[in-house]
């Protein structure tokens, strides 16, 4: 069975990719992860804050609009509180290049467009094969527009890719307006992949404190169907590779987005739910899947039910929904 895909530029083994999480911060556990048949890394990120934390642009973003609840602000650490900062990334990422033999994505986190970006350069001089770029912004002032927004993404995208070779990703989230026309943007400013969707963790309150906490919620099988319409979608229309992250458990999560047309399927909280050796699992099964169903490779299955190729497309769009609604008793 050929299981080998291509993601970022890499040929890789199979669609398998461990995202960006704590696992990744261990070399043993990231051999472990090989071993099991990761085909490659997504590192944990690495901060703006950590690189740059006295930027005036990023203390306005993080403090507008929070005058009347500054407990809200105690929930950002400080760059000390970071288990590692800028120059532990870029010794982790030459400790993993000697010790795999898979590919090495770093991961970038930051919101502004200031010195942080020069990390990137860094990053690919450190052996980084690849580099993931997660924006995390989440907009709060009313005077900020959709078109200010994605213009963000898009400065940070085209200077990142002005400071390093090494192919760059974009992982977004689901919030935009019109996501296929951001999307289009993002690959004619030269995105090599696009991951979706960035899973926002999102606050909670303490009934007994009145307080906000911070919470980490892991995802099951049911998120897949967000990433999975919006693959079917974009595969069909996007001349760019597809990483799809969220709710990939099971070899059955992962064949159902390698049919929307994702090209990747990106494992997190499976992973810390069941360790590195649920690759391993998850691989067989799709091994099995597969041959009872008499497909030869994954490029086969890859996008065979994308917005394209689906018999009624409208199954994707505004009649499910109709659909939907009205046949529930």
């Amino acid at each position: 069975m050929r299981l080998n895909t291509k993601y970022m530029g890499f040929d890789l083994k199979n669609p398998l990719v461990p995202s960006a999480s704590p696992m990744s911060r261990e070399v043993d556990t990231v051999k472990q992860l090989e071993d099991a048949g990761a085909p490659a890394i997504v590192m944990y990120s690495l901060f703006e804050e950590q690189i740059h934390h006295e930027a005036n642009e990023l203390d306005h973003f993080l403090s507008y609009g929070t005058d009347s609840f500054a407990e809200a602000l105690s929930y950002f650490p400080e760059p000390e509180e970071f288990t590692r900062g800028p120059d532990e990334y870029l010794e982790h990422i030459r400790k993993l290049k000697a010790a795999v033999d898979i590919p090495v994505i770093a991961s970038l986190n930051g919101i502004s467009i200031g010195g942080w970006i020069d990390h990137a350069r860094k990053m690919e001089e450190a052996g980084a094969d690849g580099l993931e770029l997660n924006v995390y912004l989440l907009p709060s002032d009313l005077e900020r527009t959709s078109e200010s927004i994605e213009k963000r993404y898009v400065d940070i995208l085209t200077a990142v890719k002005g400071k390093v070779k090494i192919p760059v990703s974009m992982k977004l989230s689901p919030y935009f307006s019109s996501l296929p026309a951001f999307a289009k943007r993002l690959v004619d400013n030269g995105v090599d992949a696009l991951a979706l969707f960035n899973r926002f963790y999102q606050p909670d309150i303490d009934l007994e404190s009145l307080e906000i906490e911070p919470s980490v919620n892991l995802s099951s099988s049911d998120e897949l169907r967000l990433p999975l319409r919006w693959i079917a979608v974009l595969s069909a229309e996007l001349n760019v590779d597809l990483g799809a992250t969220t709710g990939v458990h099971t070899a059955e999560d992962a064949i159902k987005l390698l049919l929307a047309g994702a090209d990747t399927t990106m494992m997190c909280s499976a992973l810390l739910k069941n360790g590195p050796g649920h690759i391993t699992q998850v691989l067989n099964d799709m091994i099995a899947w597969l041959d009872e169903h008499e497909y030869e490779s994954v490029e086969q299955l890859k996008g065979s039910m994308n917005y394209r190729n689906i018999a009624d497309p409208e199954a994707l769009m505004r009649a499910n929904y109709m659909k939907i609604l009205n046949a529930y008793k």
